[in-house]
């Protein structure tokens, strides 16, 4: 009975050894396992085409539109750009063959999860009323004031603008600023210059004509002119 299980025992044996080794063997950091063989990585921006075999190395390829690889793989796919898709999202920089896309937040939407560089999704933080000015970005926290005297905002400043002096830009004051309005200012009219300008040009005008006038009468009625003046 011994000598019958013996050989059975040892047989037992170097298949379990086996396994052992098979699935205790290593590559270089540059290369990958793949039935039980070390095949070289294909290079960042790559995958793999065929994997290496007897006297074959690696077949590679470049990665395809929309997808990439940033490291030196074994991989028989690429990687999924990103979109940027969701809402409040928008793109940093665009998806290479060696890198993916990073996405950011849009204007009034802070990043609530982040994945390495790229922003995954958004929140929208809450704007503040016309008169105030944000004094604090956040989500649902955002902490509003009110503008002072003499200052505007449209609720989307993160500090009051002060109105405009149209007197020191020697311009006319046509309406008044509010805390949620700029002052609007026009071209000044000075009333004394205008008039002082005006009555010269009036009188040379009537000047100008009276004498064409007179010229007119004696150059196409000269007898006329004559008999008046023997005629008094």
């Amino acid at each position: 009975m011994t000598s019958r299980r013996a050989p059975w025992t040892a047989a037992s044996l170097l298949i379990i050894i086996t396994a052992l080794i098979s699935h205790s063997l290593t590559c270089p950091p540059a290369e990958y396992l793949i039935d039980d063989k070390c095949c070289t990585m294909c290079p960042p921006g790559n995958r793999v085409k065929t994997h290496c075999r007897a006297h074959i190395r690696t077949s590679c390829v470049s990665c395809s539109e929309d997808t990439y690889m940033d490291k030196p793989t074994g991989r028989r796919q690429c990687h999924r750009c990103a979109d940027c898709a969701g809402p409040g999202l928008k793109v940093r920089s665009s998806c290479t063959e060696t890198s993916d896309t990073v996405c950011e937040p849009m204007e009034g939407f802070d990043c609530t999860d982040f994945k390495g560089k790229s922003c995954a999704t958004t929140q929208k933080h809450r704007s503040c009323k016309p008169g105030q000015y944000i004094q604090e970005k956040g989500t649902a926290d955002t902490e509003c004031s009110d503008c002072s005297d003499g200052t505007f905002s449209d609720g989307t400043l993160t500090s009051c603008q002060p109105h405009r002096q149209c007197e020191a830009e020697n311009l006319q004051l046509i309406k008044a600023g509010t805390p949620s309005d700029d002052a609007q200012c026009g071209e000044t009219t000075n009333v004394a210059l205008t008039v002082g300008v005006s009555i010269p040009v009036v009188f040379l005008c009537g000047g100008l004509l009276a004498g064409a006038f007179i010229l007119y009468k004696r150059t196409h009625h000269p007898g006329q002119n004559q008999s008046e003046e023997d005629h008094p």
